[in-house]
C-alpha cells in the first residue's frame, strides 16, 4: 500500500468522507494550495505537507466545537494508521490544542489557514468572485474592516507571518499566487 501521508488521493477520499460543506471542502484546498507552493519554496515534501493541510479541518463539520476540533480527526487519523509527526502538525494549527509550532511544517500550516480563508472572502466580494482580481492592498484594506469576515482572526494571520519570519505583505502575496494557480479547484 503507497504511504497514505503522501497520498493525496487517500487523504481526499477521507476529506470527502468527512466534509460534505463546499465552503469546507474549499478552504481545505485553499489551504492546501498555499501550503503546498510554501513546501516547493522551502525544498520541503510537497505531497506531505499539502495532505496535512488538506486534512487540517477535516473533522470540523462533524465536530465543530472547541473541545472536539481537532482532537476528534486526530483520533480518528491515529486510528487508521497516520504517523505522530502529521497528526501533532494538524493539532498545531489550533492555538487552543496547546501543541508548539516547533516546525516549520507547523508554521506554514497555521500562517496559511486564516489568511486563505481571508483571501477566499476578499475574492468573493470582487465583481467577478475571482481571485484573479485580489490584490494585496485589498486584503490590507479588507483586514481593517473588523465587520469583514469577522470570524477571521487577523491576529493569526499577523501572527503567523511574524512566526515565519515573512513580511505580511510578502506573505498574503504568496498565497495569493498560490491560489491564483488552483483558482479552478477552489472556484475562484
Amino acid at each position: 500500500m503507497p504511504d497514505k501521508h503522501r497520498d493525496r488521493q487517500y487523504c481526499h477520499n477521507l476529506l470527502l468522507q468527512y466534509t460534505q460543506n463546499s465552503s469546507l471542502l474549499k478552504h481545505a484546498y485553499a489551504v492546501e494550495a498555499c501550503v503546498r507552493a510554501y513546501a516547493e519554496k522551502f525544498g520541503a515534501d510537497a505531497e506531505y505537507w499539502g495532505n496535512t493541510a488538506l486534512l487540517h479541518d477535516f473533522d470540523y463539520e462533524m465536530y465543530p466545537s472547541l473541545e472536539d476540533h481537532p482532537f476528534k480527526g486526530n483520533e480518528i487519523l491515529e486510528s487508521i494508521g497516520f504517523e505522530q509527526d502529521f497528526r501533532d502538525t494538524i493539532l498545531a494549527h489550533a492555538e487552543h490544542t496547546g501543541v508548539k509550532r516547533d516546525t516549520l511544517h507547523k508554521k506554514v500550516l497555521y500562517a496559511c489557514d486564516e489568511l486563505a480563508g481571508f483571501i477566499t472572502a476578499v475574492a468573493y466580494v470582487r465583481p467577478t468572485k475571482s481571485v484573479m482580481e485580489v490584490e494585496v492592498s485589498s486584503v490590507r484594506k479588507k483586514m481593517k474592516d473588523k465587520a469583514f469576515a469577522k470570524n477571521v482572526s487577523r491576529e493569526d494571520i499577523i501572527r503567523g507571518a511574524a512566526e515565519l519570519g515573512i513580511e505580511l505583505d510578502q506573505h498574503i502575496n504568496y498565497c495569493i499566487e498560490a491560489m491564483r494557480a488552483s483558482k479552478e479547484e477552489l472556484g475562484l
